[in-house]
């Protein structure tokens, strides 16, 4: 059913309004195979325990949370429409399914004449692209200006529900109402909110402890003999460290990084090994629990056999149209288009080659970055040599070369970061490409601080420079390279969330009184790849939070802060900001389990790299336990004994500083400088080599390896067997529903049976009660005859 309206302000924009009356849903669903309800559930709920009070604060009001009582359900079949609960054909099917099954239709219609053949002609999609028509939106059930009313003979609506229990940020601590969700706006928008929900809820979890691991390096703070040494001025004040850059870096001491020393104990002490470990654990019970929540989710919402009902409601007109080849399903026994091999492998090749090249320009900017990295170093350490911030109390310690270097390029690759996002989204948006395009856009420069930096230095004398060029390679400071890792998480993942802030503002929309479908206009379009950006924004912050988790125990608890605000601002966004999306099915989060998978896996990798290569934790640990003087185990002299000797004589001409750049103290009587490496001194016959303390360190931090990952493997694959997949409430639920519809369809059809014979019976019997005088009459004839 259609009407014109013409109801707008410039009395040019022309509004057609559709409805679909029952005799086309009822026909739409027996095609689409919709799920709907035949019997009250007969299963009773699970009893609240003893300790569900604890929960009561965090709860919505029963009848948000479950608006109607469970059913069991079965496709509809519209010539059996009395056997399904039809108490009112008005609403027996929720809003979201009626503007599915419009959009179904919509999709699929036709507009060419049926005596011309231009079959291209088809779908609501087609009219859009042609600007035939500007938009096609499903309306909302109210306007918006009723959401804040405090009339609630006016604001009863699904809408205001919405609104009032879930988009407002007061309700930050409200489980969130997702029976509602998916009434309103269908499986697929429903699923995101239960997953982004349930991920936020195992955050917390992982937050607690990470506060607990930070707290413990603060209260260990007095305890860090290894800063104390670096501190004291007769310790780290007289050793004098070898030039960190060619010409323009002078010698300094050791003293210089306290600091930094400092701020590296409280992500690199022992509770940092504890934390990467749970880690592990974690995100197997995240991804183990959330099958479960997932699989409970599937049941409650008719999905469980959805792959049947899906490639007929989501198979797109437009492909069928372009795809020339047809083959038989062997299942439906129908011709549908299919891609010949041919096409499929070019397609692949021309994907891939855009993936290469996108993925080899990201490789590029980050050489680009670590260029700069090395060639602003020596600037930065000659500016501030006689800066006049190193005198400023307190925060003159803080501003040095290595900090100023860190900070610039963190901040420089999360510009680039942008950049290349906003480029790349243009060009795809595939699920798996999207995300190794994100992963290698948001990682790389991770990873080279994590692994590469301060890897390939060389020693004094003899130091590696990058692709043979004047720019030598970055070293890491005497505490290592972790507190640079954390600086550049923290830059990326608080940069992140600020800009997401300011993008997410919402626009203010005039409530004048005009119609709800203008009003509804003026909102901003849910693009069909929404919950893409969704969903591939909350995996790369899965990725910060897992990948490297152990260089910054904190950035759970970022997560989290930044989940709960995501989550109602989502909200808000959905009911406020965005029209009415049109509603689809979806079983699951789809590919993004898979990457969740690949993710988690790679995580208990590389966290086990950081904690053998980027933390100083291994070479504290040998020797504390094999290299310590005396026979009780302490960590004094450590400084001294991770730092190696080197003949500044026999330095260079290129790698001496200018004799300008020497500071006030250093003298002639100075013959000696110190570097971080395990090297003999000068005058051993075997000057400048490795020493066995350095192999026996790399045998430990191997051996590291090898143990926490398959401690961890071990306990994740025990946990994923350990914990099914599917409760057994739920599949006692299933097979329950499987039997009923059985056994409910052979009693109803047994009884249609008997209905159609004893109205049979009753027709054969009257015509019986008439045939005597048929025979009279024939004896009649045959005598006269």
């Amino acid at each position: 059913e259609i009407k014109l309206e013409v109801e707008s302000d410039d009395r040019k924009t022309y509004y057609l309004k559709i409805h679909a009356p029952w005799e086309v849903l009822g026909t739409f669903a027996d095609v689409l195979k919709i799920k709907v309800p035949f019997k009250a559930s007969d299963i009773p709920k699970a009893r609240e325990g003893s300790l569900n009070w604890l929960t009561r604060p965090f709860r919505l009001p029963p009848d948000i949370m479950s608006s109607e009582p469970d059913y069991f359900t079965a496709p509809f079949d519209k010539r059996k429409a009395d056997f399904f609960l039809i108490k009112d054909q008005e609403t027996f099917f929720p809003p979201s399914t009626r503007n599915r099954i419009v959009y179904y239709i919509l999709t699929h219609c036709p507009y060419y004449k049926e005596d011309r053949k231009e079959k291209d002609k088809t779908g609501i999609k087609r009219l859009l692209s042609n600007s035939t028509y500007t938009s096609a939106y499903p309306l909302h059930d109210v306007r918006a200006a009723f959401l804040k009313s405090s009339d609630q003979t006016l604001c009863e609506s699904e809408r205001y529900h919405l609104y009032k229990h879930w988009a407002r940020f007061l309700c930050f601590y409200k489980e969130q109402p997702l029976n509602l969700i998916r009434k309103y706006y269908g499986e697929k928008i429903g699923i995101y909110f239960a997953w982004l929900g349930f991920y936020t809820e195992m955050l917390f979890f992982a937050a607690v402890v990470g506060v607990i691991c930070f707290v413990y390096g603060l209260l260990s703070y007095d305890d860090n003999i290894t800063s104390k040494e670096i501190c004291d001025p007769t310790i780290g004040g007289k050793i004098v460290m070898c030039p960190l850059c060619d010409k323009k870096c002078s010698y300094w001491k050791l003293n210089s990084t306290c600091l930094s020393s400092w701020q590296a104990h409280l992500f690199d002490n022992e509770g940092t090994v504890f934390f990467a470990i749970f880690m592990g654990i974690w995100v197997t019970l995240f991804l183990e629990f959330w099958k479960r929540r997932q699989a409970r989710l599937e049941y409650e919402w008719d999905l469980v056999h959805f792959e049947e009902e899906q490639q007929q409601l989501q198979m797109r007109p437009e492909f069928e149209l372009k795809c020339t080849n047809k083959r038989l399903n062997p299942i439906t026994q129908e011709m549908e288009p299919y891609l010949p091999l041919t096409s499929k492998c070019a397609r692949f090749f021309v994907s891939g080659a855009t993936v290469l090249f996108w993925t080899c320009l990201i490789v590029a900017c980050i050489m680009g970055v670590i260029a700069y990295r090395l060639a602003v170093y020596a600037a930065f350490a000659r500016l501030m040599k006689d800066s006049p911030t190193s005198k400023i109390q307190l925060v003159g310690s803080l501003i040095n070369p290595q900090l100023a270097t860190s900070v610039t390029a963190s901040c420089i690759n999360f510009v680039i970061i942008l950049i290349l996002n906003f480029l790349y989204e243009h060009v795809n948006k595939l699920t798996t490409k999207m995300f190794m395009f994100q992963f290698v856009n948001y990682y790389s420069s991770c990873f080279y601080v994590a692994f590469f930096k301060g890897k390939f230095v060389g020693y004094p004398g003899k130091y590696t420079y990058m692709f043979g060029s004047h720019l030598r390679n970055e070293e890491c400071a005497p505490g290592g390279c972790l507190i640079e890792l954390t600086t550049q998480l923290v830059i990326v993942m608080v940069g992140k969330q600020l800009l997401w802030l300011h993008f997410n503002s919402g626009r203010s929309h005039p409530e004048g009184q005009y119609s709800r479908w203008e009003q509804d206009h003026d909102l901003q379009s849910f693009s069909q790849f929404g919950l893409f950006y969704e969903y591939l924004e909350m995996v790369i912050q899965f990725g910060f939070i897992t990948l490297f988790v152990a260089s910054f125990p904190l950035a759970p608890l970022l997560a989290l802060f930044n989940n709960i605000l995501e989550v109602r601002l989502d909200a808000w966004k959905f009911t406020t900001q965005f029209r009415r999306p049109v509603a689809a099915k979806a079983r699951n989060i789809g590919a993004w389990n898979e990457i969740l998978n690949v993710v988690a896996i790679l995580s208990v990798v590389t966290n086990a790299f950081i904690m053998a290569f980027t933390s100083d934790m291994i070479p504290r640990l040998v020797y504390l336990y094999a290299y310590h003087p005396g026979e009780e185990a302490t960590m004094a002299g450590y400084i001294n004994n991770s730092l190696s000797v080197y003949e500044i004589s026999d330095l260079r001409v290129n790698n001496r500083p200018d004799e300008e750049e020497n500071p006030a103290w250093f003298n002639a009587n100075i013959t000696t400088c110190r570097y971080r490496d395990y090297r003999y001194p000068p005058g051993h016959h075997r000057q400048y080599t490795h020493t066995m303390q350095f192999w026996h360190i790399l045998a430990a931090k191997m051996a590291f390896i090898i143990i926490m990952e398959h401690v961890v493997f071990v306990v994740k694959f025990f946990v994923a067997w350990l914990i099914p997949d599917v409760p057994s409430e739920v599949k006692a639920r299933i097979k329950r529903e499987r039997h009923l519809v059985q056994e409910y369809l052979h009693t109803y059809e047994v009884e249609k049976l008997k209905m159609q014979m004893s109205q049979s019976f009753c027709v054969t019997s009257e015509t019986t009660s008439l045939l005597p005088s048929t025979p009279d009459k024939l004896d009649v004839l045959s005598e006269r005859t």
